[in-house]
């Protein structure tokens, strides 16, 4: 965790802050998965599929409107959890 403050209150604020967005992100994780497709918590899949996420909205958000894609299309979503 980095923090810079130098107050007891500052930093516990900060510890308590990442604290809870690691229960939030857990949280989060437990509700969107079934039951048997669960696996191991992580921070990193956490991050990874929102950047997949961030990603996918904007190069879609570029495309011609032509291209008629649907972001609650099945695949799309599964590209959320790539890598």
């Amino acid at each position: 965790m980095e923090c810079q403050a130098r107050s007891v209150n500052k930093l516990k604020f900060s510890a308590n802050m990442a604290l809870w967005s690691i229960n939030v992100a857990k949280v989060e994780q437990g509700l969107t998965a079934q039951a048997d497709e669960r696996k191991a918590f992580t921070m990193v899949d956490v991050k990874t599929r929102y950047h997949n996420e961030l990603l996918l909205k904007r190069f879609i958000s570029i495309l011609p409107e032509a291209a008629n894609i649907s972001l609650n299309n099945s695949q799309i979503r599964q590209l959320y959890s790539f890598g």
